[in-house]
């Protein structure tokens, strides 16, 4: 995988606790968080690994501010809607968010020193859920529902061996070109009359099973 290249305005620029994580998560965008270390950091901004402590603690510290900056690219503004159209709202951006940083979904709540992005965006999710009538338990349920849906899915989703459409189709025709035909009718009828329609996306199942929470949760707060 390439690694990330400043360009001379970016080395020449003074470096700041904001930079360093920026350039952290371009780098973790780029190759990995598993081979981010601060040797390679420094590198990447061009300076040696000691002057980064000036800004960061350690790399739990740089961690932790990776993931307060992908909290921060969450949409959750109050646009007068509604709780259902404010969390699907926010399920939509999580996705986008973390399927531009693909290495982000299993540390998204695994920070035990949260930064202020993390917390806000948690605070205001609850206060979303709380001013529309959820009492402190269902808030509490359905926050987890909702999360557990929105990493869930992100994981799978990146661990497919498809991107496209496209790829989903020819993957599919040479699974089932190995096996003598009806061997696996329901498996043959859901790959013909489903993923090989034109236009099919796998990405349109996340929509599908978020309205389905949502609408659960529509029932249980009217109720």
């Amino acid at each position: 995988m390439t690694s990330t290249t400043p360009s001379a305005a970016e080395f020449r620029a003074p470096l700041s606790r904001e930079r360093v994580l920026r350039a952290a998560v371009a780098y973790a965008d780029a190759n990995g968080i598993g081979s981010l270390t601060m040797r390679k950091l420094g590198e990447a901004l061009g300076v040696e690994a000691m002057s980064l402590y000036n800004h960061v603690a350690n790399k739990a510290d740089v961690l932790d501010g990776m993931i307060d900056l992908i909290f921060g690219e969450i949409d959750l503004s109050a646009d007068g809607s509604g709780w259902r159209s404010a969390m699907r709202n926010r399920a939509l951006s999580a996705r986008q968010a973390l399927s531009r940083h693909r290495w982000a979904i299993g540390l998204m709540e695994s920070r035990s020193s949260p930064g202020p992005a993390t917390l806000r965006h948690h605070d205001q999710v609850i206060g979303i859920l709380r001013q529309a009538g959820f009492s402190v338990e269902l808030a509490a349920h359905a926050y987890s529902l909702l999360d557990s849906y929105i990493y869930g899915f992100a994981l799978q989703e990146a661990s497919l061996p498809f991107n496209t459409g496209e790829d989903t189709a020819a993957l599919a025709r040479t699974i089932m070109a190995q096996f003598p035909a009806g061997e696996f009718p329901h498996l043959a009828e859901l790959t013909v009359q489903h993923v090989l329609q034109p236009g099919y996306d796998y990405g349109d199942e996340y929509e599908f099973g978020l309205d389905l929470i949502l609408d659960g949760l529509q029932t249980l707060v009217t109720a």
